[in-house]
Parts: C-alpha cells; sequence; structure tokens
C-alpha cells in the first residue's frame, strides 16, 4: 500500500504529541522584529515571541518559507519511504507560502508526487485539515481518498476571532476586508472572520466580553459542528471563554491550544480564536 505523508506550514500551529504522533512534518516560517531574524519555533518558542513582542513597539513581521526549505523536506518524506506527499498549506491570500512549496513540489515532479493544496484557512482551521489528513492517511486512505477528503472540508472550515486590536494588521497590510472597521479603531474589540482565506469583518463590539460572546453565538448559529478548536495568544481571560462556551462545547470536547508567532504577528496578543467543520 502506498506511504502517505503530510507536511504543512507553521502557521497550523501544531506541536507536540499531534505532530509526532502522525509524523507530520511542519516546516516554519520566519519571525523579524526589526533586523533580527528568527525560525518559526526552532530559535524562537511562542513565549520568547510573545514576550519579545510586548517589549517593542515594532509590529514584527513574517517571511514566508524558501522552495528549497520545501524541497528538503519533501526529500525527508521521500527518504523515510512516503510514495506521496500532500503538502497542505496558509492561505494563498495571506501570505506566498504555498507559492513555495508549490514551486519545490515542481522541482521534484519526477523523484515524488507532491500534492500541494491551498487549506484557504490558517491557523487551527489549517491544522484540523492537516490532522484530518494524516489520520486518514494512517489509517490507510490512498492519496486520491485523503485528497477527495480534505478537498470537500475546505470549504467548510471556519475560523473567526476575537483581537486586541488591528493595528498589527493594518501595519502588516493582511487587513483585507476588515479595513472598514479602522475608523474606529480606539473605541472596539474587533472581531474577524478568516473563513475563505481572507480577512473580513465580523462585527465591532465594544467591549471583550461582547466580543466574546459574539464568537460563541457565532459557534451556535453554525450548529451542528464538529472538530471544534479554541486558540489563544496570552489571553488572560482564556479561561473566561472556555466558561461561556461550556454549556454545548466543554473542554474536554475541543482542541485547545496556542496561537504561534505566525498569527500573533498579525493578530497581535490576547487574541482568542475558534474554529469548526460544518457538519453539513
Amino acid at each position: 500500500m502506498p506511504t502517505i505523508h503530510v507536511v504543512t506550514d507553521s502557521s497550523s500551529d501544531l506541536v507536540g504529541d499531534d505532530v509526532d504522533q502522525l509524523d507530520i512534518e511542519v516546516v516554519p516560517l520566519s519571525i523579524r522584529f526589526g533586523s533580527e531574524e528568527f525560525t518559526d519555533g526552532v530559535d524562537l518558542t511562542v513565549g520568547e515571541f510573545y514576550s519579545r513582542m510586548a517589549r517593542t513597539e515594532e509590529i514584527p513581521q513574517t517571511a514566508c518559507p524558501s522552495p528549497g526549505a520545501f524541497e528538503e523536506a519533501f526529500k525527508r518524506a521521500k527518504a523515510g519511504g512516503a510514495d506521496e506527499v500532500i503538502c497542505l498549506n496558509i492561505s494563498s491570500d495571506l501570505s506566498n507560502t504555498l507559492q513555495s512549496a508549490q514551486t519545490a513540489a515542481d522541482s521534484l515532479k519526477d523523484e515524488i508526487p507532491v500534492h500541494v493544496i491551498d487549506s484557504r484557512s490558517v491557523s487551527s482551521g489549517l491544522g484540523t485539515l492537516v490532522l484530518e489528513a494524516a489520520r486518514s492517511a494512517r489509517d490507510g486512505a490512498d492519496g486520491a481518498a485523503v485528497l477527495a477528503r480534505i478537498r470537500s472540508l475546505v470549504p467548510k472550515t471556519h475560523v473567526v476571532a476575537a483581537l486586541n486590536t488591528l493595528e498589527n494588521l493594518k501595519k502588516g497590510g493582511r487587513i483585507g476586508g476588515a479595513a472598514a472597521m479602522l475608523g474606529s479603531l480606539l473605541s472596539i474589540k474587533p472581531v474577524v472572520d478568516i473563513t475563505g482565506g481572507t480577512v473580513e469583518e465580523a462585527g465591532k463590539p465594544r467591549t471583550r466580553k461582547k466580543a466574546m460572546q459574539l464568537l460563541y453565538d457565532r459557534m451556535i448559529k453554525a450548529l451542528p459542528i464538529e472538530s471544534v478548536a479554541v486558540m489563544h495568544g496570552g489571553a488572560p481571560d482564556i479561561g473566561e471563554f472556555l466558561d461561556l462556551i461550556s454549556p454545548h462545547f466543554p473542554r474536554e470536547s475541543i482542541r485547545l491550544g496556542q496561537l504561534g508567532a505566525v498569527i500573533g504577528a498579525h493578530g497581535g496578543a490576547e487574541i482568542i480564536g475558534v474554529s469548526w467543520i460544518a457538519s453539513t
């Protein structure tokens, strides 16, 4: 039976057991603070990133992996016995990462088939798709079946987030359809919808509590949903949010994680994000 290896990038915010147990390879983006450049998750931990961001007024920047970084990952997959590679990446409207992966795939087309997929998502939305692909491959699905499943899930994957500020998105040039909220930057706790792979306005609540309630309302309105994940960027009130959603989404039923440096660089600190896959 053909062996399928799954590759993604570090914007998926997958770490630890999720990566190790399913043999997923994560190709890191780069994080820049002025003239200093770090490799996401390699020489800059999540904790170090948020600590550094809190100490400077400089907005951190991100850079996509080089085609060579993906090429090395695909070669390692082949050396490890893979017959095919499926590479899922951050939305192509948010980063050039997918372009780098595709360039690498094209360069190896005579060595190993590499299928590069635009997730149209980010963070836990992307991470959920990656986990689904890896589990399907582990359970014996062939490449065509894994690709078909993931492509069916991409349009059903939703990501909504409550930010403390739009400054990072504004200065980083990723604000997209949420630009209409800029006029009231100082008086709102913006909520954005990244479903479909671009940043769009989802609400302009004036308090953090109302922003969290809006997230919960969006989840309830979307029912029935599955593969629910909650991610946060050092949010001190994450426990309050988990308590709020617990009547429908108890803690043991969701995947809880920390937003990494890629998302933190563009969204700022203390984000609370939720993702899910629509059941219908």
